[in-house]
């Protein structure tokens, strides 16, 4: 492989590993729990995933960037918007997700137990 096209590919994916908060490094520094990916037949970059609780605190990160504001200034229909796409996401099977997610709305562990059960009644 050309250096030119796995540079294009490493540019391609790190918008992805960007999004996911994960890091790359070279293959060959890559760990039994790093991810290789391969581009024409040649290893190309590892990406280290993130663990699951810095996860949380990244997708938080993305909501409130992408809703323009801290999420505890949403609106409660908006909290209850974020604790629906945070359920869907897996959010809550990370160890201290209810109370993480609760600090970041600004709301108490039961109001998001409150919107959990909520949407599963719905």
């Amino acid at each position: 492989m050309t250096a030119a096209g796995e540079e294009t590919f490493i540019a391609a994916v790190k918008p992805l590993v960007d999004a996911i908060g994960g890091e790359m490094l070279p293959p060959d520094e890559a760990g039994p729990d790093d991810v290789v990916l391969s581009w024409q037949g040649a290893d190309a970059v590892a990406v280290r995933l993130p663990q699951l609780a810095d996860s949380l605190d990244h997708i938080l990160a993305a909501m409130e960037r992408k809703r323009g504001k801290p999420l505890a200034e949403l609106d409660r229909k908006a909290k209850q918007e974020v604790v629906r796409v945070l359920e869907a996401r897996g959010a809550f099977s990370v160890r201290h997700g209810v109370e993480t997610v609760a600090s970041a709305l600004g709301v108490s562990r039961f109001t998001v137990y409150n919107y959990l059960n909520r949407e599963k009644g719905a």
